[in-house]
């Protein structure tokens, strides 16, 4: 047996620690978005694979068994070519997942099916917009230059998004709810605009917009091809036939 897990989540994390504690052979992969990628106790490799093709060829060179996609819900293409390249290699693959936030009582989401559609959804006044979507489609709000954009974001962008109107704030996770209620409050921030990542990282801001009466433009998940999930490490043993210690802390 040996494990290529797919990388980025704190899920990931967690698996990665619970495959060393056992002794399964694993590598663990990260996409190379982040400039300094959280330590993992695994042999770890930055960067693409260069399609299905490519992640076939490095599953086969590996001799990889076990294919772990434990990446962010909103990695559709690698969630995409690791489905189409297990299938081509004839090895397993799951899906190491988080259950997707849902609205609560109090709650003024507006829920859209992609990044376009959140875009969509500012026309209007000008407002002072939180967005919380990572850094790859901030361009993409450009089409609605009259807000003011606050971004939050891992690491600073090497280049100036083309938001005429933009702060942006460095920060990472898991943040918390006063934290939160103090961004949005400091800012004067009308509205959030968000990916629904799930998990308990991410999810004070969502707390923080509830108690503020905020209004949240809630970016959906992409639809993705027939795979089997789960939603901890410890789901992940079982499938790997190493029934997990029910008291391990393996962060779930």
């Amino acid at each position: 047996m040996k494990v290529l897990i797919l990388g980025g989540t704190s899920e990931a994390s967690a698996l990665a620690s619970a495959l060393t504690e056992r002794s399964i052979p694993a590598l663990f992969s990260y996409a190379g978005r982040v400039s300094a990628p959280k330590p993992q106790p695994l042999p770890t490799r930055v960067g693409g694979f260069g399609g299905v093709e490519g992640l076939a060829a490095f599953l086969a060179d590996n001799r990889i068994t076990h294919l772990v996609d434990a990446t962010h819900p909103f990695a559709e293409r690698m969630s995409r070519n690791a489905v189409s390249a297990a299938q081509r290699s004839g090895i397993r693959v799951i899906a190491l997942t988080r259950p997707p936030w849902e609205p609560m009582a109090g709650d003024r989401w507006e829920r859209v099916a992609s990044v376009d559609a959140a875009v969509s959804a500012l026309a209007g006044p000008p407002q002072r917009v939180l967005l919380a979507i990572g850094r790859m489609h901030l361009a993409d709000f450009a089409a609605q230059p009259q807000h003011h954009y606050l971004l939050r974001l891992v690491d600073r962008p090497e280049a100036p998004p083309p938001l005429p109107h933009h702060r942006v704030t460095i920060d990472r996770g898991p943040f918390t709810l006063d934290s939160d209620l103090a961004l949005l409050r400091e800012h004067g921030v009308e509205r959030l605009v968000c990916k629904n990542s799930g998990g308990d990282g991410a999810v004070s801001k969502l707390t923080a917009a509830r108690q503020l009466g905020l209004p949240v433009v809630m970016i959906e998940r992409p639809a993705l091809p027939p795979r089997q999930e789960v939603h901890s490490a410890a789901a992940v043993l079982d499938w790997l036939g190493h029934n997990s210690d029910p008291d391990a802390d393996l962060g779930v």
